[in-house]
């Protein structure tokens, strides 16, 4: 391991001598930000995408970002109820409700006994 950070090394200072001494390669070096802004994938985009096309998605979308723009404004005069103490305190229902929900459950279960017994004993009057 060690024999190949010092062979990286020793790479590493002759590019830095090479590239000192050369010329060609300082310019190169120099054109590095350009080479990494024409290989951005958007880079395309908006070379291929005029302004006047993109004013036309902007238009198309008009009434979209319109009724978005409207929706967050009915979300921003709602906060101070979303913000409530009302709201606030349901973590602290959630036990209660769930307690409730399990009595619903086991009304609708005897409501259904019920209904079926009172089904059979009607079945039973009328074969009397």
């Amino acid at each position: 391991m060690l024999q190949v950070t010092d062979g990286l090394i020793k790479v590493q200072v002759s590019l830095g001598n090479i590239a000192s001494k050369r010329e060609r390669v300082k310019t190169l070096y120099k054109k590095i930000d350009d080479l990494m802004k024409y290989l951005d994938p958007q880079y395309i985009d908006r070379i291929a995408v005029p302004d006047a096309m993109k004013l036309e998605f902007i238009l198309a979308e008009e009434q979209y970002i319109l009724s978005q723009a409207a929706l967050l404004e009915q979300l921003h005069s709602l906060q101070p109820l979303l913000d409530s103490e009302h709201i606030k305190a349901v973590p602290a229902q959630a036990a209660k409700l769930q307690a409730l929900a399990q009595v619903h459950i086991k009304q609708q279960d005897q409501g259904e006994e019920i209904t079926a017994e009172t089904k059979k004993l009607l079945e039973d009057y009328n074969n009397m």
